[in-house]
């Protein structure tokens, strides 16, 4: 008698939550890893000193080798055992987390060395915002099948090569900005500080704390909705190839979108209340979507699907162009000035927010019982679909309301670079 189908299910299932708990560790573990790092790295950009300035040397030498970990990332041997490979991947993807906090903290702060002027560091953060969305969209719209074609059939191959590009890429876009900015806003040196002392300056910025409420909110909801992205365009609407066409569709919406934010700005004074319009706005439009479907009603699902993106991309430039101008309200309120250290625990918040957001699908959904390339049980369909539209809607409307508190407006914020600059002064002239 053949083998039962229950005596061949079972196994499979299990090596299947095993896989897919093994990915959720390593997001849990990795996020653990940045809780180490971030701050680390934050403040020792803080203390370099180089003629080049603070936070533009790490750019020149921490791109190229976070780029080859990239490479190293994808490759392993093929012959490896299950448990060789997660442990491979455990430890290559920690490096390489590292890496990228080694670059993504300096160049994240830079927008706050750069210039003091609120205007400016709008418009600087509204450019940055606009090309990370041509290139997110680029991406999502070329890689599956620059990883076909590369392939040849061979996804592992196809992977690899694209991995080595996109580093590549990845690299020579941070040495240029290396090459192209510079560092003019003076920090004075200050005897070492201890990380208690920085932690208690950090408490007491009431409008930076609002801010990392807002980024850990972000974090969850943007990559918990995105790792569910593939998913709902395979499972719900039974087209994995609509994921590329959704991609299109979101991305001129996407530049207009972070084009938008100096507008609303200039119309609140207050990038707080700007970041809140937009996430309010993206939670309605996704919560909408609920109700559509490509197959059902193309037409109002990719029209919400604009939308959201839309107010979403206004809402991605206003959170990140929040976090230097509460560096100048902490060392107005604590007269400690910690750029890198503050923009860590910023970027901390967001990846904290990104592990729970993506570890908690893939929990989910393997105790849902979801198996890869199958058709699904309508509890995981449910999973999926509420993942992609009701729940980051009300996560969006609730990121809202915490950002409605942001009181540091405009008119605040000039004061307050003002009374910095004649302490000293005075300090200048004792």
């Amino acid at each position: 008698m053949g083998q039962k189908e229950t005596d061949i299910k079972v196994p499979l299932i299990s090596k299947i939550a095993y896989g897919m708990g093994a990915v959720a560790g390593l997001m849990l573990f990795s996020r653990f890893w940045d809780a180490i790092n971030d701050p680390v790295i934050g403040g020792l950009s803080d203390k370099t000193h180089t003629k080049w300035g603070r936070y533009r040397p790490w750019l020149l030498i921490a791109a190229p080798l976070t780029a080859l970990v990239l490479m190293l990332t994808f490759w392993a041997h093929p012959d490896w055992p299950s448990a060789a490979k997660i442990v491979y991947m455990a430890v290559t993807y920690c490096i390489l987390v590292l890496g990228y906090t080694c670059v993504n903290i300096p160049y994240g702060t830079l927008c706050g060395a750069m210039t003091q002027n609120i205007e400016e560091r709008a418009k600087i953060n509204t450019f940055r915002s606009v090309s990370a969305m041509i290139a997110i969209g680029i991406i999502n719209i070329i890689t599956v099948p620059l990883i076909g074609a590369l392939g040849g059939g061979d996804d592992k191959k196809g992977y690899l090569l694209v991995a080595a590009i996109y580093g590549c890429i990845f690299a020579a876009c941070h040495i240029f900005c290396f090459a192209k900015t510079k560092e003019v806003v003076e920090v004075p040196e200050r005897e070492k500080t201890s990380l208690k002392i920085q932690l208690t300056s950090v408490a007491k910025n009431k409008p930076y704390m609002i801010a990392v409420a807002g980024q850990f909110l972000f974090g969850i909801t943007l990559y918990g909705r995105n790792a569910d992205a593939l998913y709902y365009f395979t499972y719900v609407e039974g087209n994995q190839a609509l994921f590329s066409t959704y991609s299109l569709f979101i991305i001129i919406p996407s530049i207009i979108g972070a084009a938008c934010f100096p507008i609303v700005f200039r119309l609140t004074n207050n990038k707080g209340r700007s970041a809140s319009i937009f996430a309010l706005l993206t939670g309605l439009s996704m919560f909408i979507m609920y109700f559509f479907t490509v197959g059902a009603s193309p037409v109002p699902f990719f029209l919400f699907s604009c939308l959201s993106q839309f107010f979403f991309s206004g809402f991605n430039t206003a959170i990140y162009a929040i976090v230097p101008d509460c560096v100048e309200y902490g060392e107005w309120k604590t007269g400690l000035r910690n750029d890198g250290f503050q923009y860590a625990f910023i970027s901390l918040g967001n990846k904290i927010g990104m592990a729970i957001g993506t570890s908690v699908l893939a929990g989910v959904l393997g105790s849902m019982g979801y198996v890869a390339n199958q058709q699904q049980n309508p509890a995981v369909v449910a999973v999926i679909k509420h993942s992609f539209t009701t729940v980051p809607g009300v996560l969006w409307i609730v990121t809202a309301a915490v950002l409605y508190f942001y009181r540091l407006n405009k008119k605040a914020y000039n004061k307050i670079v003002q009374e910095i600059q004649e302490r000293k002064e005075s300090r200048n002239h004792v």
